[in-house]
């Protein structure tokens, strides 16, 4: 397992001089700082417009680096034929997949930790320069429990990351791309699936609903952002078996994306 975080690093090396890595983050802390300037519009509401962009423009663009960098982890490597002669080493299949894998979380959590300081600098400086708002915010510009809406979404991009990894082991980028943002999509309506019965009489489309429900990602539990903003408790245990659970989640596509990749054939 040694070569996993030698893969790893690669895959960061590789993130960080990709062009539209840097745009991306560039844009975000943008948006970040540019949400000051609009909070400015709105009267007592500075912080809570602040806290919702800076969270929302992390989420979307982790959401855009976890796909359209982690659909190209294998399909890259096939495409330019480097496939052969990494898995001509001695590098086993799985540590591969690990490698890319852990490559790719690494890039996600050093830019969401930059978008996270933006954000905080932003905050820190409109409190500097205007305390009046913190008394009239629901809750402190400089609230540390934006932290666990920020950890819910670096979890959330961990699965989108896993689960852009598993398409790509067997699809084309394109329809990786689609099938990711697709369980994107349903994942934070998941709830709805199981009770899709009650609004349709075919029992076919029902049970299908039901077995997504099963097999697709529950995120809804990982956007705690409106809690946050508006300075509402969110419980430590929540975070902890909301951890938890994408933990397992993850596992489960390890392991299927491995078992898929195996059994490739490359020649």
């Amino acid at each position: 397992m040694r070569t996993v975080p030698v893969i790893a690093v690669n895959v960061f090396r590789e993130s960080v001089r990709d062009k539209v890595l840097y745009n991306l983050v560039a844009f975000a802390i943008l948006m970040m700082g540019a949400s000051y300037l609009v909070g400015q519009l709105t009267a007592g509401q500075d912080v809570k417009m602040i806290k919702d962009l800076g969270l929302a423009a992390m989420s979307l663009f982790g959401l855009l680096i976890a796909v359209f960098i982690g659909i190209g982890l294998v399909s890259k490597e096939v495409e330019r034929r480097s496939i052969y002669s990494l898995l001509a080493k001695p590098i086993r299949r799985e540590e591969f997949i690990l490698g890319k894998y852990s490559g790719l979380l690494l890039t996600l959590f050093v830019n969401i930790s930059v978008m996270t300081v933006a954000l905080y600098v932003v905050l820190g400086v409109m409190a500097w320069t205007q305390p009046i708002v913190e008394k009239a915010a629901d809750a402190r510009a400089l609230d540390p429990a934006m932290l666990k809406a920020i950890v819910l979404i670096l979890a959330e991009l961990a699965i989108v990351t896993a689960c852009a990894l598993f398409f790509s082991s067997f699809s084309t980028p394109i329809l990786s791309a689609a099938l990711t943002l697709g369980v994107w999509v349903i994942g934070h309506f998941n709830a709805d699936l199981k009770h899709f019965e009650n609004v349709v009489s075919s029992p076919v489309a029902a049970w299908i609903a039901r077995a997504l429900y099963y097999l697709l990602p529950n995120l809804a539990p990982f956007d705690v952002k409106a809690a946050v903003v508006h300075g509402q408790p969110v419980a430590g245990g929540h975070v902890l078996l909301t951890l938890a659970y994408a933990t397992m989640y993850i596992g489960a596509l390890i392991v299927a994306t491995v078992t898929i990749f195996a059994r490739r054939d490359f020649k």
